[in-house]
Order: C-alpha cells, then sequence, then structure tokens
C-alpha cells in the first residue's frame, strides 16, 4: 500500500445505451481503446470503495466531494491527510508500521475542518449522511490494525453516526479484498492481493458486505454477468502528472440501458495490483461485477501506472506525490475520477430525448 509495499466523436444515429454498450464492446480490451460513454447514470447514491492505497483514496475522494458521495468501503487504509503531503515522512506511521506510535485522528478532522471552511473540498457536515464499511484483516502485515482504527476514529471525529459506520476487524485475513471464489488462501499478504476467507462457515464476500452496508436491501450477485466490460481512454480525464495510466475499465450492467436507472460505485486497486500487473483480477475476477449487475450499479475502475521517484508500485496518491493538493478537489487524480464520474452520470449535449452514446 505505501511506497515499500503494494496494497485505479462523431455523433452518429440515436440508439439505446444497451445497444451502443453492446457496440461499444465489440473491440476487446488488447485493441484500442474508446471514450469513456456518457451512460445517464443517476447522480445519486455515488460510493466509492478501495484496498490499502485504493482505501486512503476512497477516504480522501469521499471527504473531498462528500456532497456527491453516500458511502465508502474501506479495505485496510487509513484516514484522510494523514500523511500531510510530506511524501514518505509519514507514510509508515500511517501504515501502523511504527511501533508504539499511531496516527493521530484528531489531527486530521480538524485538517478536512480547515480545508473545507477554505473551500478546498466539500462541507465535512456531509459525512454525517454518509454509510461506511471499514475492515482490517487480523493477519494484515502492511497495513497494521492500529492504522484502521484510526480510520474509523476519524469518521467517527468527522460525524459519521455510529449507526451508520461498521468496523469488520476479526477476519483472520492478510492484506487483500476478499472474493468467494477467486484468489490466495485467506491469511496471504501477496500478489494479486485479493484472498479466499469463510467467516462462520461461509464464503466472505467483500463486495457484497459493502454493498449491502452503503445500500441496504440489496439482491444476491448475478449467477452469470449480463452486462459489458468496456475498456476506455483514461488520458482523456488524467494529465500526464497524474500518474494514471492510459486506459481504466467500466462495468456496465444489462439493466443500466435506461437512463436515472443505476448508481456509480468507484474502486480502486491497490498498490502492484493495476491492470498492469494483476490483469483483470481486480476488476473483473472479484465479486464486484456480480453483485452490480443484480443491483443496479456501473461500477468504475480508474487505474494507475507506476511512475519515479515516489509511486514505483502503482499506487494512489495519499501522501503528495502528485503534488501539494493531492487530497483537495482540485487534485489531479481527484477531479479525473470526479470527471469520469460526471461524464457516467451525462447524457449526451446532443440527444434531445433517448439516450445515446457514440460509438
Amino acid at each position: 500500500m505505501g511506497m515499500k509495499h503494494h496494497g485505479g466523436v462523431v455523433m452518429k444515429p440515436l440508439f439505446s445505451i444497451a445497444t451502443a454498450a453492446l457496440a461499444f464492446c465489440l473491440l476487446p480490451p488488447t485493441q484500442a481503446s474508446n471514450p469513456l460513454p456518457a451512460m445517464g447514470a443517476s447522480g445519486d447514491g455515488t460510493s466509492v470503495s478501495g484496498l490499502s492505497s485504493g482505501a486512503f483514496m476512497a477516504v480522501q475522494y469521499q471527504v473531498a466531494y462528500s456532497a456527491s458521495v453516500s458511502g465508502a468501503g474501506v479495505v485496510a487504509g487509513g484516514p484522510y491527510y494523514c500523511a500531510a503531503g510530506l511524501l514518505l515522512t509519514y507514510s509508515g506511521i500511517c501504515m501502523g508500521l511504527v511501533p508504539f506510535v499511531s496516527p493521530n485522528p484528531d489531527l486530521m478532522v480538524r485538517a478536512a475542518q480547515f480545508f473545507a471552511a477554505s473551500g478546498l473540498i466539500d462541507p465535512i457536515s456531509n459525512l454525517q449522511k454518509d454509510r461506511v464499511y471499514v475492515f482490517s484483516g487480523t493477519m494484515d502485515t502492511v497495513v497494521h490494525q492500529s492504522a484502521v482504527n484510526a480510520t474509523v476514529a476519524f469518521f467517527k471525529g468527522a460525524g459519521v453516526p455510529k449507526e451508520n459506520l461498521l468496523y469488520v476487524k476479526t477476519v483472520p485475513s492478510g492484506h487483500a479484498l476478499l472474493t468467494p471464489a477467486f484468489g490466495n488462501h485467506c491469511g496471504a499478504n501477496e500478489a494479486p492481493f485479493i484472498s479466499r476467507c469463510t467467516v462462520q462457515k461461509k464464503k466472505y464476500d467483500q463486495a457484497g458486505a459493502i454493498f449491502s452496508h452503503i445500500y441496504g436491501n440489496i439482491k444476491p450477485p448475478a449467477t452469470a454477468r449480463t452486462g459489458q466490460l468496456l475498456t476506455f481512454r483514461q488520458t482523456e480525464f488524467a494529465d500526464p502528472s497524474s500518474s494514471m495510466s492510459e486506459d481504466a475499465f467500466v462495468y456496465v450492467p444489462a439493466s443500466c440501458a435506461k437512463a436515472g436507472s443505476c448508481k456509480v460505485h468507484v474502486a480502486f486497486h491497490g498498490c502492484k495490483q493495476s491492470a498492469d500487473v494483476v490483469g483483470d483480477d481486480f476488476y473483473g475476477k472479484s465479486s464486484y461485477n456480480d453483485w452490480a449487475d443484480s443491483n443496479n450499479i456501473i461500477m468504475l475502475y480508474p487505474q494507475v501506472r507506476a511512475s519515479l521517484p515516489f509511486n514505483e508500485n502503482g499506487c494512489w496518491d495519499w501522501i503528495g506525490y502528485t503534488g501539494p493538493n493531492y487530497a483537495y478537489k482540485t487534485g489531479p487524480q481527484m477531479k479525473a475520477v470526479r470527471a469520469m464520474i460526471e461524464r457516467l452520470t451525462s447524457l449526451p449535449a446532443s440527444a434531445p430525448g433517448p439516450v445515446a452514446i457514440a460509438q
């Protein structure tokens, strides 16, 4: 998760989103990618989640854009602005790796309040409506529970109601996203940082746990996916200084053919977990898309690439390697993700009635 460890147009005749999405996906991911389509998704109910540096990023995005985010899933991640923009100086503390020294959540709450008062992020009072799932495995040797405890304390201090905050911390897992049918053994702390765990004789499905907590009553995951996995040009949204990859991915369920029928969830991969490193393990083989398919959720998988000198492991920026505004709404990665969400929730400008996208 930290630097030493792992842990992301020419318009054609109008036609439906379902038809357009199918046409859009005829090219396999290995060929030249297309622009991210406008899908007319609902602007309400956008949520985020992530593992490791992706968890830090999920917290960061949720806090900065709290006016438009309804909830978050934080798997092995620390509190907002923990590194204070000082690159590697505090990264060990923020990961719980320094004995007897833990992150101070009160300082981070005060920093968020100051940034909000300065107009750099949304008012943190918006967090009072959010639902937050936090997870720390007892066998995690990359981001220790002392750091994740500070994340929970931060959210409490920032005003997230007790009943809206779920902390799962007794599962004997390593540093990983947990899926029911793919990955390493439960206690592993190694690539692809996806593992299988059994809790009370049931396979633990983390994506389902996250969605269930954020959205409440949800349908069971799809047994066969009906949607399309699209590869799109991320460079349209991210400048070179952002350390973001050329391409990213989005999963669009078949049920999202009607404008306004689907929400958006952003899943941030961890360090050493981008498509460049683990292929489709995170965006394709985890269970996110199964739950999204049956619950009208568009899955956005932004991608970060490795870069020198401070991001050799392809981590999301929670330490300031993209510049001093990394944790604000104007941070290079932050505004790029926001622009992607805005594209998914928008209608094509030239579409007077039925929703259409460019082929």
